[in-house]
């Protein structure tokens, strides 16, 4: 890790307390994140979103109302 790497949170959903560094050179930290997670049911769309707390470190917190929103928006039965 370098100086100019960022450190991430994740809070909320399945990603809840992953902690990311990006580094540098892979430019500046997105400032939303999407998370599919695939399993016997559904596809669910988990959203986060970039609240920085300093040039090298944030938190993504989770959209919650978004999470059911997408999801059904994406599910067969929506098309």
């Amino acid at each position: 890790m370098t100086d100019e790497d960022a450190v991430l949170l994740y809070v909320g959903g399945p990603l809840d307390g992953r902690v990311e560094v990006r580094e540098a050179r892979h430019g500046a930290p997105l400032p939303v994140v999407t998370h599919t997670h695939l399993h016997d049911g559904p596809k669910v769309v988990h959203v986060y979103d970039l609240h920085p707390l300093t040039p090298a470190a944030g938190v993504y917190h989770l959209r919650a109302a978004e999470v059911a929103e997408v999801a059904a928006d994406q599910s067969p039965a929506a098309r």
